[in-house]
């Protein structure tokens, strides 16, 4: 829970601060062991998704979101959609103390 609370925020932070119009929907979606996290905006995959230069230097003050979603995620990409762009994160899904208990 703690790794896609991070993913989302790094995700929903990005489209705040590079897009014009921000982010316009955001979905979470549990697909047998994965959860998948998607932010989408309305402006164009222009290819400015991608890492930055700076996320390997220890002393940045930014620019490590998507190295971070990169850690946590299985795999992350951007997608093109009918209204613009979705930046995609997949993650594993663990089992809680919770669902164990309840499936037993």
């Amino acid at each position: 829970m703690d790794d896609a609370v991070l993913v989302v925020s790094e995700l929903v932070g990005n489209a705040v601060r590079h897009t014009t119009a921000g982010p316009d929907c955001l979905t979470i979606e549990i697909d047998g062991d994965h959860v998948v996290v998607a932010v989408h905006d309305p402006e164009p995959d222009d290819g400015r998704v991608h890492l930055s230069e700076t996320a390997a230097d220890p002393l940045a003050e930014s620019g490590r979101g998507l190295w971070l979603v990169q850690t946590l995620a299985r795999r992350w990409y951007v997608e093109t959609t009918a209204v613009g762009k979705a930046v995609v994160a997949v993650l594993p899904r663990r089992k809680t103390a919770v669902s164990r208990a309840a499936g037993s």
